[in-house]
């Protein structure tokens, strides 16, 4: 009896192993992926930085659809969401408005199995590139998803930026220190000596003049983005066009924020029968107006409808222009001269709440108040050695 039990015991355990064996071979499985490279290499990749005195250029992102073996996948469609890093109230970036928000999100045909935009990224933090990758031919291959990241670094001259204001306002506070640490006798009527009554005075004034600044400027870039802006002395292409056999049209929001998706959408039919045409190939380009400035570029295929749609947040308060060219495949027997569709969508700008701007302030206060705390403690340490002398 008591081998029977042992044996069993065994048979249970050679079971459990086996099935635990199953699990852990199929998890080392290679499966379905999507590589992500970029240009310029990660490692150089910065911010987008407003009023830059270099020239700015989108950062090339790569996406490539392979199968188990490393195979491109081929006929496939990917849809692409990017997701701005998330907000870090106490850590702000250039952008506070675009924090924890969507950038971009898109869906084309990919028949080679790749997908290659230019996307300005416009703050530091972890990015996320939610893909999803199905085919366009049914049971060519099992549709699948995958999260991709991808961190971009802050530029290092804010971290220069960052040490010499913090040295001033180190400074600042070490002479008062040193100044209320050293004060002299009260005189009959005063509630603190002279020199006292000075530095709190301009310590009050600096604190009034900072917090005017911060809140000026914020309004000011806000109104400045909400105004109207003239349109360019450049005439920019109609939103749609009829040419040689061919109807583009380009619509979607007029008016976006920042913060939010902008809707846009392109359709291309034949004139005579009114078909869609997904013979084509379409260039398109975002491009902030004010400083001439590429933030988005693609270049694909219209899906089997002729239709091309995604949604771009424009993160820059400044007005935009949509660019699309069209241009014939090669090898594809409709054959014509690149034709041009444009559409400019005004941007309203969102200025930070209060309490993101009064950050800052608090910032400035604790520095000062650290190097005004080395200023007394100094001060104290003296006046024993003043009195033995």
């Amino acid at each position: 009896m008591k081998k029977y039990r042992l044996f069993g015991v065994i048979s249970a355990v050679c079971i459990a192993l086996s099935i635990l064996y199953s699990f852990v071979g199929n998890s080392q499985t290679p499966s379905s992926r999507v590589l992500l490279s970029t240009n310029p290499p990660l490692e150089r990749i910065l911010p987008f930085e407003a009023e830059a005195e270099k020239p700015q250029s989108p950062v090339k992102l790569t996406l490539q659809a392979v199968d188990a073996a490393g195979k491109s996948l081929t006929n496939a469609n990917i849809s692409l969401q990017i997701l701005t890093p998330p907000r870090n109230p106490w850590l702000t970036t250039d952008f506070p408005i675009v924090e924890g928000t969507k950038l971009l999100q898109m869906n084309a045909n990919a028949l080679d199995g790749k997908l290659e935009i230019q996307q300005m990224l416009p703050i530091r933090g972890n990015y996320q590139l939610l893909v999803k990758v199905s085919p366009l031919v049914a049971n060519s291959f099992t549709a699948y998803e995958q999260t991709l990241n991808l961190h971009v670094r802050e530029n290092p001259v804010k971290y220069k930026y960052f040490v010499a204001i913090a040295a001033i306002l180190l400074s600042l506070g070490l002479l008062g220190g040193w100044v209320i640490g050293g004060q002299e006798e009260l005189q009959q009527g005063e509630i603190a000596p002279q020199s006292v009554r000075l530095l709190l005075s301009a310590l009050t004034v600096v604190a009034i003049v900072t917090l005017l600044v911060i809140n000026i400027s914020a309004e000011v870039a806000e109104a400045h983005g909400s105004e109207h802006h003239p349109s360019s002395s450049e005439v920019i292409a109609p939103s749609s066009q009829k040419s040689q056999g061919l109807e583009i049209n380009l619509e979607g929001d007029k008016n976006a924020t920042v913060g939010k998706l902008a809707n846009l959408a392109l359709q291309v039919k034949d004139t005579a029968s009114g078909q869609p045409i997904i013979d084509v190939a379409l260039q398109v380009k975002a491009i902030a107006t004010e400083h001439n400035l590429t933030v988005f570029d693609y270049k694909g295929i219209p899906d089997d409808q002729g239709k091309l749609i995604w949604q771009e947040q424009f993160f820059d308060g400044s007005p935009h222009t949509i660019e699309v060219e069209a241009t014939p495949i090669a090898g594809s027997n409709r054959q014509f001269t690149p034709v041009k569709v444009a559409q400019e969508v005004e941007v309203k700008a969102i200025a930070p709440p209060i309490y993101i701007r009064l950050i800052g302030l608090f910032y400035f206060t604790v520095f000062v108040g650290i190097g005004m705390a080395i200023g007394l403690l100094i001060q104290n340490r003296r006046k024993p050695q003043a009195r033995v002398n």
